[in-house]
């Protein structure tokens, strides 16, 4: 009587996990442990010597992977083979767009710049608001815990700043306005869930009163977080807009228009202020309008319309990944071609040109306005956006710009973004200067004022 033909033991090496249980199993010690990575896993199958093998089939009762041994190498190329036909994703339903709502005609108001922004989150249609208090941005967060519940909205204090950010995601995945106010510290710790932000593509809004650092350091204001915002937002390749309001004006402005980038790019937008913007009261005139928001089509908001839709940052295929980062990348280049912002004072004519944000772009605004009545050719320019930097608009005053002092409440923070929007240009630029302090201490307009003189006469 004929020997019965035992059927063939093949690898799946694909969706080997390389436990080694075959191993253990194998009477003929036929399997053995590899060294080669299968990258479609990111695992070490094993190996199979087929010159001892006799096929007893032992090692496929003691696989604990479905497929990852059997009788037959499975087509991964059409897993419906494995698992039966995969149920269509319902399409994607349409986008319903934001709806301005017209306000009555209001006097302006007099607020603390921590309360502008949270009034521009209110006004941008914002509803669902996480964080967990610090000083000095502590205020914003209080006042919207106040009027939320009386909107019908949400605002929850986290049990960390970690937490804050990962509520975030859950609510700009499902397409809603969201946003926190934090400081230094906690911004920090917030950046890995930014970076899954960025990768998954959902939208947020983070009002940042810098404070001095590195650690702890005090409660003043410092532009300490300039190159974490511009160059530091977590792991891989980030980037965010960053918008630099110099008051409390400007605070609520700039919040309205973070909503409003954070949706068009899908991408978090960061509104880094210093210490004394979030503190300071000024004169505030509200919008025209209030915005309704949509819902956009990709959007995981819970019901049966938009089931289909994920929001997710992994990709288990390097080049499907890449792909991914070269579509981010691409929002990034439409970000530097179309959203640098910038104000200039006096800048048409200007031989020395003063480059400032935040609060000390006030002082240097008053040095400026002194030195020209002394009959001096100097100029303010602001950057709004500080990423992307506003170079396209800086590059025509450098026909007359003979040289460049960069003020600023850091350690050349600002001037690094400079120097690298610069050679990105492809330009060398006039010759630079600096006035920089640390600590909570700002740049007064009197020193500005001499700073410049002394690199005139110098001159």
């Amino acid at each position: 009587m004929p020997k019965k033909q035992r059927p063939p033991v093949v690898l799946t090496p694909a969706l080997c996990k390389g436990c080694g249980r075959c191993i253990e199993a194998c009477p003929k010690h036929a399997i053995s442990f590899g060294e080669e990575i299968e990258q479609t896993s990111g695992y070490v199958p094993v190996v199979i010597d087929y010159d001892i093998c006799n096929h007893c089939g032992l090692c496929l009762s003691a696989c604990p992977e479905p497929y990852g041994l059997g009788n037959t190498v499975y087509d991964l190329e059409h897993p419906e083979h494995l698992y039966g036909e995969r149920a269509a994703r319902p399409p994607r339903p349409d986008d319903i767009a934001a709806r301005q709502i017209p306000l009555p005609e209001l006097g302006p108001l007099v607020l603390k710049g921590n309360y502008a922004a949270a009034i521009g989150a209110l006004l941008s249609g914002c509803r669902h608001v996480f964080g967990y208090p610090i000083t000095p941005s502590t205020e914003g967060a209080e006042l919207l815990s106040k009027l939320l519940p009386k909107l019908g909205g949400v605002f929850l204090q986290a049990c960390s700043e970690v937490a804050t950010v990962n509520h975030m995601y859950g609510t700009g995945g499902a397409g809603l306005p969201t946003m926190t106010f934090t400081s230094s510290p906690g911004f920090a710790l917030m950046l890995e869930g930014i970076s899954y932000m960025i990768g998954a593509e959902l939208p947020s809004v983070f009002i940042n009163v810098m404070r001095p650092g590195p650690g702890l350091g005090y409660i003043g204001p410092e532009q300490s977080d300039l190159k974490l915002c511009c160059r530091g937002l977590g792991h891989g390749n980030t980037h965010a807009i960053v918008l630099a309001p110099t008051s409390p004006q400007e605070m609520l402005d700039q919040t309205m228009l973070a909503f409003e980038l954070t949706f068009k790019y899908r991408n978090p937008v960061i509104v880094a202020a210093d210490g004394f913007l979030g503190q300071i009261t000024g004169r505030v005139t509200l919008p025209d309008a209030m915005v309704e928001p949509g819902l956009p089509g990709w959007a995981v908001y819970g019901d049966a319309a938009h089931s289909g839709n994920l929001n997710s940052s992994i990709f288990q295929d390097w080049t499907e990944l890449e792909r991914h980062n070269e579509h981010i990348s691409a929002k990034y280049r439409e970000m530097q071609k179309h959203e640098q912002r910038f104000v200039a004072n006096h800048a048409d004519d200007a031989k020395t040109l003063v480059i400032a944000c935040n609060t000390p772009a006030r002082m240097a605004k008053a040095a400026v306005e002194q030195l020209r009545r002394e009959g001096l050719p100097v100029g303010l320019y602001q950057p709004v956006t500080v990423w992307p930097f506003p170079i396209d608009g800086l590059v025509p005053l450098l026909d007359h710009v003979e040289r460049i002092v960069v003020v600023e409440a850091s350690d050349g923070q600002l001037e690094d973004e400079l120097r690298l929007a610069l050679h990105s240009a492809g330009l060398r630029g006039p010759e630079l200067s600096h006035l920089r302090h640390m600590g909570g201490i700002l740049p007064s307009d009197r020193e500005i004022i001499e700073t410049v003189r002394g690199v005139t006469r110098e001159a």
